[in-house]
């Protein structure tokens, strides 16, 4: 009579949950890691730890080696263990379970096997491992691809201004809703893939400690940087990252949620940036103010008229003098002919206007945007300018 096979492997069956137990307990005396795990979390990895012993068992008894490990021992656990246990953490787990099958081989091999069963369970637990690794892999990639897709959709409603409840909740999945000093980065894409560029943008961002969010929007690199103390010192690290072409950098604001502000002026300035042949790399785009406003941004014009204009209408003599000396194409002696003053006099208002406006109208670049902020403050005040009509003029 032939001899049943289960007879054999019924007691090795038997004994798996004692193994498994021995497991659990050896892994309570030696990992830190597994104490700290919450009772239900310890309970599924015991259970892991069991159809992992179980699965090489049958495994074993198919008495082919060349046959793959094919059992899913993972699966007995929800995907949620994955996000509470590392892969160094698993690795300790399949470690500290095939060392406790070795001390207790006797309760799964038959008779005179055990030497067989251990040689057997290097080539598995190697397997096992590969697996979860694998597992990980697979976990990062899934993780990483839902990420790039939540990272692009919130850089998205910032440029659209978008600071709603979805915003707050997509943030808070990216740990952003507390990251202070946020300021919007803008340029082309560089010639290689937005994978690639992305990656090298997070590398560089890291080195300098700050936060860091990318989206690619047709031929347009997006960047939302946090925790910057110096907007421009900071996008000046990575501006190697971005195609060929102005980087433009929008104003610091407080938080993502008031960062529409920054990706307005940034995308504006970034439009007008061609006006300006010898721009900065990478360029403040309140630096745009001008080229922004002659192409047709309004709330870059009224912004001019209020840094510019409107101070000097404030202050007396210092509109006259801003005219009269452009006018006067940066003449000292000129001007002070205009306006009956001393060439000194001009001298010294004019280091009054540098003081007021932060524009030094004896530099040419600053001297027109001064000259186009007094043009659209007329045109706002409806032509009827604070300042006397020279002599000699009609």
């Amino acid at each position: 009579m032939d001899r049943d096979p289960t007879a054999d492997r019924e007691p090795a069956l038997r004994n798996v949950g004692a193994v498994a137990t021995l497991a659990a307990q050896r892994m309570d005396r030696e990992h830190q890691w597994y104490r700290e795990l919450s009772a239900e979390d310890r309970s599924w990895v015991g259970l892991v730890a069991q159809a992992g012993i179980h699965a090489f068992l049958t495994w074993y008894r198919q008495d082919d080696d060349s046959l793959p490990v094919t059992a899913d021992i993972f699966g007995t656990a929800p995907r949620e263990l994955a996000h509470t246990i590392t892969l160094r953490q698993t690795l300790d787990l399949v470690r500290t379970t095939i060392d406790a099958v070795e001390a207790h081989v006797e309760l799964l091999a038959r008779p005179g096997e055990e030497a067989r069963v251990r040689d057997s369970l290097l080539r598995y637990s190697r397997e096992v491992a590969f697996a979860a690794a694998q597992i990980y892999a697979s976990a990062a990639e899934s993780r990483g691809a839902w990420d790039a897709r939540l990272e692009s959709l919130v850089v998205q409603a910032v440029v659209r201004g978008e600071a709603d409840d979805t915003l707050h909740s997509r943030a808070a999945e990216l740990g952003w809703e507390q990251v202070p000093d946020v300021a919007v980065v803008v340029g082309t894409t560089p010639q290689r893939t937005s994978a690639e560029a992305a990656e090298a943008i997070r590398s560089a961002a890291a080195r300098n400690g700050l936060e860091v969010l990318i989206a690619v929007q047709r031929n347009r690199l997006i960047v939302v940087l946090g925790r910057l103390a110096d907007p421009l010192a900071g996008a000046a690290t990575l501006v190697g990252q971005f195609g060929p072409g102005p980087v433009v950098v929008g104003p610091r604001v407080p938080h993502l949620f008031a960062a529409g502000r920054s990706a307005r002026s940034a995308l504006s300035a970034l439009d007008a940036a061609a006006a300006w042949v010898d721009a900065p790399r990478p360029v403040a785009a309140d630096d745009l103010l001008a080229e922004r406003a002659l192409n047709g941004d309004g709330p870059a014009r009224r912004l001019l008229v209020d840094r510019v204009y409107r101070p000097l209408v404030e202050q007396t003599g210092l509109l006259e003098t801003a005219t009269a000396y452009l006018d006067s194409g940066g003449r000292l002696e000129a001007t002070g002919r205009d306006l009956f003053i001393h060439p000194n006099t001009v001298r010294y208002r004019l280091g009054r206007i540098a003081e007021v406006i932060d524009l030094d109208l004896t530099r040419p670049r600053e001297a027109w945007v001064v000259r186009v902020a007094l043009a659209y403050g007329r045109i706002a005040d409806g032509a009827q300018v604070a300042w006397r009509r020279r002599p000699g003029r009609d």
